[in-house]
Protein backbone atom coordinates (compact mmCIF):
# COMPACT_ATOMS: atom_id res chain seq x y z
CA UNK A 1 0.00 0.00 0.00
CA UNK A 2 1.55 3.64 -1.04
CA UNK A 3 -0.53 6.58 -0.25
CA UNK A 4 0.84 9.84 -1.76
CA UNK A 5 -0.57 13.21 0.03
CA UNK A 6 -0.12 16.65 -1.51
CA UNK A 7 -0.05 19.56 0.90
CA UNK A 8 1.25 22.81 1.96
CA UNK A 9 1.80 21.57 5.50
CA UNK A 10 3.92 18.33 4.87
CA UNK A 11 5.60 18.55 8.30
CA UNK A 12 2.26 18.62 10.12
CA UNK A 13 1.46 14.97 8.06
CA UNK A 14 4.58 13.61 8.88
CA UNK A 15 4.23 14.57 12.83
CA UNK A 16 1.34 12.63 12.82
CA UNK A 17 1.85 10.17 10.78
CA UNK A 18 5.30 9.05 12.50
CA UNK A 19 3.48 8.52 15.73
CA UNK A 20 1.71 5.26 17.01
CA UNK A 21 0.43 2.37 14.83
CA UNK A 22 0.66 4.24 11.64
CA UNK A 23 4.18 5.11 12.32
CA UNK A 24 5.89 1.71 13.41
CA UNK A 25 3.82 0.50 10.35
CA UNK A 26 5.70 3.07 8.06
CA UNK A 27 9.46 2.31 9.71
CA UNK A 28 8.52 -1.42 9.46
CA UNK A 29 8.10 -1.38 5.66
CA UNK A 30 4.67 -2.52 5.99
CA UNK A 31 2.69 0.29 4.68
CA UNK A 32 4.74 3.58 2.39
CA UNK A 33 2.94 7.09 2.90
CA UNK A 34 4.78 9.69 1.03
CA UNK A 35 3.57 14.27 2.07
CA UNK A 36 4.67 15.88 -0.91
CA UNK A 37 4.70 20.28 -0.57
CA UNK A 38 2.50 21.58 -3.41
CA UNK A 39 5.13 24.31 -2.65
CA UNK A 40 8.26 22.86 -4.50
CA UNK A 41 6.06 22.64 -7.96
CA UNK A 42 4.79 26.31 -8.17
CA UNK A 43 6.91 28.44 -10.73
CA UNK A 44 7.08 31.68 -8.50
CA UNK A 45 9.99 32.74 -7.81
CA UNK A 46 8.54 33.58 -3.99
CA UNK A 47 7.33 30.36 -4.13
CA UNK A 48 3.86 31.52 -4.12
CA UNK A 49 0.63 28.90 -5.13
CA UNK A 50 -2.60 30.74 -4.67
CA UNK A 51 -4.18 34.09 -5.51
CA UNK A 52 -7.05 36.41 -5.27
CA UNK A 53 -10.30 34.63 -6.35
CA UNK A 54 -12.15 35.85 -10.05
CA UNK A 55 -15.47 38.40 -8.81
CA UNK A 56 -13.81 39.26 -5.50
CA UNK A 57 -14.37 38.30 -2.32
CA UNK A 58 -11.84 37.53 0.81
CA UNK A 59 -9.42 34.94 1.15
CA UNK A 60 -7.02 33.23 -1.49
CA UNK A 61 -7.42 30.16 -3.49
CA UNK A 62 -5.09 28.04 -4.47
CA UNK A 63 -3.86 28.13 -7.85
CA UNK A 64 -4.53 25.00 -10.22
CA UNK A 65 -0.77 24.55 -11.81
CA UNK A 66 0.98 23.80 -8.73
CA UNK A 67 -1.40 21.37 -7.56
CA UNK A 68 -1.39 19.05 -11.36
CA UNK A 69 2.10 19.52 -11.58
CA UNK A 70 2.96 17.91 -7.94
CA UNK A 71 0.45 15.51 -9.06
CA UNK A 72 1.80 14.71 -12.41
CA UNK A 73 5.27 13.97 -10.58
CA UNK A 74 3.79 11.90 -7.96
CA UNK A 75 2.61 9.70 -10.54
CA UNK A 76 5.80 9.13 -12.69
CA UNK A 77 7.30 8.13 -9.55
CA UNK A 78 4.38 5.41 -9.55
CA UNK A 79 4.19 1.75 -11.41
CA UNK A 80 0.28 2.18 -10.76
CA UNK A 81 -2.49 4.13 -11.69
CA UNK A 82 -3.61 5.35 -8.39
CA UNK A 83 -7.34 7.55 -8.11
CA UNK A 84 -6.57 11.15 -7.20
CA UNK A 85 -8.99 12.53 -4.33
CA UNK A 86 -9.34 15.65 -3.22
CA UNK A 87 -10.20 16.14 0.10
CA UNK A 88 -13.39 18.80 0.11
CA UNK A 89 -16.57 19.44 2.28
CA UNK A 90 -18.01 19.04 -1.23
CA UNK A 91 -17.21 15.43 -1.74
CA UNK A 92 -19.09 12.00 -0.80
CA UNK A 93 -18.73 11.38 2.73
CA UNK A 94 -16.49 9.43 3.87
CA UNK A 95 -17.77 5.54 4.92
CA UNK A 96 -15.90 2.26 6.32
CA UNK A 97 -17.24 1.08 3.18
CA UNK A 98 -15.55 2.96 0.43
CA UNK A 99 -12.38 3.06 3.61
CA UNK A 100 -11.96 -0.70 2.73
CA UNK A 101 -12.68 -0.67 -0.81
CA UNK A 102 -9.16 2.03 -1.20
CA UNK A 103 -7.59 -0.76 1.36
CA UNK A 104 -7.50 -3.23 -1.27
CA UNK A 105 -5.98 -1.71 -3.27
CA UNK A 106 -2.87 -0.64 -4.09
CA UNK A 107 -2.89 3.07 -3.22
CA UNK A 108 -3.68 6.09 -3.88
CA UNK A 109 -3.01 10.34 -4.22
CA UNK A 110 -4.72 12.68 -1.54
CA UNK A 111 -4.84 16.53 -2.36
CA UNK A 112 -5.46 18.52 0.79
CA UNK A 113 -6.80 21.96 -0.34
CA UNK A 114 -6.38 25.21 1.91
CA UNK A 115 -7.21 28.83 2.18
CA UNK A 116 -10.73 29.41 0.46
CA UNK A 117 -10.12 26.50 -1.94
CA UNK A 118 -9.23 25.39 -5.25
CA UNK A 119 -9.20 26.12 -8.45
CA UNK A 120 -12.24 24.06 -9.79
CA UNK A 121 -10.09 23.50 -12.52
CA UNK A 122 -7.33 21.01 -11.45
CA UNK A 123 -10.27 19.44 -9.75
CA UNK A 124 -12.54 18.86 -13.18
CA UNK A 125 -9.13 17.48 -14.70
CA UNK A 126 -7.75 15.01 -12.49
CA UNK A 127 -9.90 14.31 -9.47
CA UNK A 128 -11.40 10.62 -9.54
CA UNK A 129 -12.89 11.05 -6.27
CA UNK A 130 -13.77 14.13 -3.65
CA UNK A 131 -14.09 13.11 -0.32
CA UNK A 132 -15.41 15.01 3.08
CA UNK A 133 -14.82 13.55 6.27
CA UNK A 134 -18.54 15.30 7.62
CA UNK A 135 -20.68 18.75 7.04
CA UNK A 136 -18.18 21.08 8.45
CA UNK A 137 -15.46 23.37 7.36
CA UNK A 138 -11.75 22.79 8.69
CA UNK A 139 -8.80 24.98 7.96
CA UNK A 140 -7.72 22.59 5.26
CA UNK A 141 -7.54 19.30 3.96
CA UNK A 142 -5.03 18.26 6.12
CA UNK A 143 -6.49 16.27 9.17
CA UNK A 144 -8.83 15.10 6.82
CA UNK A 145 -6.10 13.44 4.49
CA UNK A 146 -4.95 12.33 7.89
CA UNK A 147 -8.35 10.43 9.00
CA UNK A 148 -8.18 9.02 5.48
CA UNK A 149 -4.46 7.60 5.69
CA UNK A 150 -5.20 6.48 9.10
CA UNK A 151 -8.56 4.69 8.60
CA UNK A 152 -7.47 2.80 5.45
CA UNK A 153 -3.39 2.34 6.65
CA UNK A 154 -4.51 0.34 9.68
CA UNK A 155 -6.65 -2.21 7.85
CA UNK A 156 -3.52 -3.04 5.63
CA UNK A 157 -2.32 -6.79 6.27
CA UNK A 158 0.40 -6.38 9.27
CA UNK A 159 -0.47 -3.22 10.72
CA UNK A 160 -2.64 -4.43 13.25
CA UNK A 161 -1.68 -7.61 15.25
CA UNK A 162 -4.98 -9.25 13.91
CA UNK A 163 -7.19 -9.38 11.41
CA UNK A 164 -9.73 -9.44 14.55
CA UNK A 165 -9.05 -6.28 15.57
CA UNK A 166 -10.91 -4.63 12.87
CA UNK A 167 -13.49 -6.95 11.96
CA UNK A 168 -15.49 -6.21 14.53
CA UNK A 169 -15.29 -2.79 15.02
CA UNK A 170 -18.11 -0.10 14.71
CA UNK A 171 -19.06 0.63 11.14
CA UNK A 172 -17.24 -2.33 9.94
CA UNK A 173 -20.53 -4.74 9.84
CA UNK A 174 -23.08 -1.82 9.69
CA UNK A 175 -23.31 -1.42 13.18
CA UNK A 176 -22.16 -0.10 16.00
CA UNK A 177 -19.70 -2.30 18.19
CA UNK A 178 -20.14 -3.67 21.70
CA UNK A 179 -19.38 -1.97 24.68
CA UNK A 180 -16.25 -2.41 26.31
CA UNK A 181 -14.47 -3.05 30.12
CA UNK A 182 -11.58 -3.73 31.76
CA UNK A 183 -9.79 -4.09 35.46
CA UNK A 184 -10.80 -3.26 38.19
CA UNK A 185 -14.45 -5.00 38.57
CA UNK A 186 -16.19 -2.58 40.43
CA UNK A 187 -15.92 1.49 39.50
CA UNK A 188 -17.46 4.13 41.81
CA UNK A 189 -19.83 1.85 42.24
CA UNK A 190 -20.89 0.22 38.30
CA UNK A 191 -20.12 -3.64 38.02
CA UNK A 192 -18.52 -5.14 34.77
CA UNK A 193 -21.60 -7.02 33.25
CA UNK A 194 -21.09 -10.52 35.29
CA UNK A 195 -21.24 -12.37 31.51
CA UNK A 196 -17.62 -11.02 31.08
CA UNK A 197 -16.73 -12.83 33.74
CA UNK A 198 -18.16 -15.94 33.22
CA UNK A 199 -15.59 -17.30 31.12
CA UNK A 200 -18.50 -18.86 29.18
CA UNK A 201 -17.49 -18.17 25.24
CA UNK A 202 -20.80 -18.27 23.98
CA UNK A 203 -22.90 -16.44 26.40
CA UNK A 204 -20.06 -13.90 25.93
CA UNK A 205 -20.68 -13.43 22.43
CA UNK A 206 -23.92 -13.63 22.43
CA UNK A 207 -23.98 -10.62 25.07
CA UNK A 208 -22.03 -8.80 22.36
CA UNK A 209 -24.16 -9.05 19.63
CA UNK A 210 -27.18 -8.17 21.61
CA UNK A 211 -25.21 -4.89 23.13
CA UNK A 212 -24.12 -4.11 19.54
CA UNK A 213 -27.45 -3.84 18.26
CA UNK A 214 -28.74 -2.37 21.31
CA UNK A 215 -25.95 0.35 21.40
CA UNK A 216 -27.09 1.14 17.46
CA UNK A 217 -30.25 1.09 18.19
CA UNK A 218 -30.19 3.64 20.88
CA UNK A 219 -27.08 5.93 19.04
CA UNK A 220 -27.14 5.39 15.49
CA UNK A 221 -30.98 4.06 14.37
CA UNK A 222 -30.25 5.42 11.35
CA UNK A 223 -27.60 2.67 10.95
CA UNK A 224 -30.18 0.16 11.02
Amino acid sequence: MRIDIATLFPQMCETVLDESIIGRARRAGIIEINCHNIRDYTDDKHRRVDDTPYGGGKGMVMQAQPVYQCVDYIKSQRRDNPPVLFMSPAGKTLTQKYVCELAESEGFIVVCGHYEGIDQRVIDQIADDEISVGDYVLTGGELPALILADAVGRLCSGVLSDDECYINESFYSGMLEHSHYTRPEVWRGMEVPAVLLSGHHANIEKWRKDDSIRRTTEKRPDLL
